[in-house]
């Protein structure tokens, strides 16, 4: 078991006093790491839209001073 679960595995005990109940759970846990390194790796790339939602663009019209 690599860090990241082991560090994963300890945190959940401490707080929820629970251990992984199965290998399907630990397995689910190992995959985590991945998918948060996945998630990671596209920080700084996404975006809403282009233009501001209507939503935004009705806040800025009712921004005081505007």
């Amino acid at each position: 078991m690599g860090a990241f679960e082991t560090s994963l595995e300890t945190t959940i005990a401490r707080w929820h006093g629970i251990h992984p109940p199965n290998e399907p759970g630990k397995r689910l846990a190992a995959e985590l790491a991945d998918t948060i390194a996945a998630f990671e790796a596209l920080r700084g790339t996404l975006v809403f839209e282009d233009e501001p939602s209507s939503f935004e663009a009705a806040l800025q019209a009712t921004k005081e001073g505007a």
